[in-house]
């Protein structure tokens, strides 16, 4: 199925890489000017120019989502540059640090709420205001397999990606009537940067067994959620919302 973003605006966090910035790609060849965001401000803006070269309609835009002030400043330039706001992702996060709870840090568990929680929360709020006075939008918030089920060693994690789904589903109410729509993916073993990191930080074997345990015996790719994304963001699923729709090859079956 193809989708038409054309004459629409889209913001991506998390867009440097990974699932944002093939979000990013997927909404631009749709059609759609795209703001791509990230805390990486050169990632974001390599990211952009490649759009632009392609004939696309971009612009890259540095905002730590921890930083409130930062996301009210990032949804403005895109408004500004582009005059509407039509479809966000909101889908840059970290991982924690593997620990178990009693030996997990405050230090720790702040850095994770503050990017996968708060900075969801503050991304939905400045989004909302501007799409509550246009009268129309959509939103995706990124969650994960970690908002459905439990993980040790990732208590932190885990809690903010639940959260992602409470925040989701307490905002989709509040504007069902409003041509708002929010909705959730909940990606499961995607291939991306951020599990790189994880292999090359000692995590490689706990990686393989994820695999075996997916129905379908393969990792997902990040052009797999944006496909996800980009269905709930257009009017083919215009009855959905307060949904947390999982991609992830069978693996929540179990």
């Amino acid at each position: 199925m193809s989708f038409s973003f054309e004459n629409k605006v889209a913001l991506i966090t998390g867009a440097g890489s990974g699932i944002g910035l093939a979000t990013a790609k997927a909404f631009a060849q749709a059609g759609a000017s795209v703001a791509l965001v990230d805390m990486n401000e050169e990632a974001a803006r390599v990211a952009a120019e490649a759009l632009v070269a392609a004939g696309h309609q971009a612009i890259g835009i540095r905002c730590d989502v921890a930083d409130e002030d930062q996301v009210q400043a990032m949804v403005s330039k895109t408004v500004a540059a582009f005059g509407r706001l039509d479809a966000a992702f909101n889908n840059a996060g970290i991982q924690n640090v593997l620990a178990e709870v009693a030996d997990s840090t405050m230090e720790d568990y702040d850095r994770v709420m503050s990017v996968n929680l708060r900075g969801v929360w503050s991304c939905m709020k400045f989004q909302l205001q501007h799409m509550r006075r246009q009268g129309s939008g959509t939103i995706v918030n990124c969650s994960s397999l970690g908002g459905l089920v439990g993980g040790a060693e990732r208590a932190s994690y885990h809690a903010a990606k639940h959260g992602v789904i409470g925040l989701t589903k307490s905002a989709a109410l509040e504007y069902a009537t409003r041509n708002i729509r929010i909705n959730a993916v909940c990606p499961g073993l995607i291939w991306t940067p951020m599990v790189d990191q994880m292999v090359a930080a000692g995590q490689g074997d706990a990686m393989q067994a994820m695999v075996k345990s997916v129905p379908m015996g393969r990792h997902g790719l990040p052009e797999e959620i944006a496909d996800a994304v980009l269905w709930l963001s257009s009017n083919t699923s215009s009855y959905v919302t307060g949904q947390s729709i999982s991609v992830d090859g069978g693996f929540i079956m179990r």
